[in-house]
């Protein structure tokens, strides 16, 4: 079974690539726009990997120009070419997830850390509490809200498939304790965390009201790691409009830091499979 892989990941290796290919030949991109007839705008958008699309005879200019000879290193680069532009399973969902999605990061990312504050994280929850949760808004059609409930379960995907993510969570008490529709509704969400914090590659911890202030005392966020090492690590920050990637290394590295702060004190995966567990009990005698 072939792994997902992600479209903009490729691209933004593509264009790494071509940058260092340049740099290398000792061109200015002043240089190559003036070599190969082009616009200035259009080697910059191929450069800063805001093209979908770069065509195989401008890839062979490029290379040809840059004197990249190994037929190896043609040929992976072609291949990158071509990955950029095939779609994901979330481009179906356009209309919920926006031009620049999480999954489309999710699909090849190696590890995940998230922090939440005020619910359950999204690659954790069960169809019914998305469901409870997306109705806590604006009126929406139910139609607008199967469909949102839809592409969060097809967003899980990562965490059961061949060679799965790695989840590392942890989220406040204040998610566990805001009832979401029914009490069925949220025993059931408590119950399918118990089952996922089993999987080998997922850890779900709890940060009780206890433990007082704590680092994170933030907005929500995720970091994804990938395993190519040129393939930096971002920050996703979930917005009411849709999210906030941040690439910057410096604040990639605030956020590793808050997170590792927050893990500091929360509970053990152990005691917070037990804290689950304490939760849930009242909510099934209801």
């Amino acid at each position: 079974m072939q792994r997902p892989h992600s479209p903009t990941l490729r691209r933004r290796r593509l264009s790494a690539e071509l940058k260092r290919a340049r740099s290398e030949a000792n061109l200015t991109t002043t240089q190559v726009v003036k070599k190969l007839k082009w616009a200035a705008g259009k080697l910059s958008k191929i450069e800063n990997a805001e093209t979908q699309t770069v065509k195989a005879t401008d890839l062979d200019k490029m290379m040809d120009l840059y004197q990249v000879t190994d037929p190896a290193k043609r040929e992976a680069l072609h291949a990158l070419a071509k990955d950029a532009k095939v779609r994901g399973w979330w481009s179906k969902y356009r209309e919920v997830f926006g031009p620049q999605s999480l999954p489309d990061f999710e699909a090849e990312a190696s590890t995940i850390r998230t922090f939440e504050s005020s619910v359950i994280p999204g690659l954790l929850q069960t169809p019914e509490y998305t469901s409870a949760l997306l109705q806590g808004g604006r009126f929406t059609e139910p139609e607008a809200i199967s469909r949102r409930v839809d592409a969060r379960v097809e967003r899980r995907q990562i965490l059961t498939r061949f060679s799965p993510v790695r989840l590392r969570v942890v989220m406040d008490e204040a998610a566990l304790r805001r009832p979401m529709g029914s009490s069925e509704t949220m025993a059931e969400q408590m119950n399918h965390l118990l089952y996922m914090a089993k999987l080998p590659n997922v850890d779900v911890q709890v940060l009780p009201f206890s433990a007082g202030s704590h680092a994170a005392l933030v907005a929500s966020f995720s970091i994804l790691e990938f395993p190519e090492p040129s393939d930096l690590p971002i920050v996703f920050i979930e917005t009411a409009t849709g999210g906030l990637f941040l690439e910057d290394v410096e604040e990639v590295e605030q956020h590793s830091v808050t997170f590792s702060d927050a893990q500091g004190s929360a509970l053990s995966t152990t005691q917070s499979a037990k804290f689950i567990a304490d939760v849930l009990k009242p909510l099934e005698s209801e």
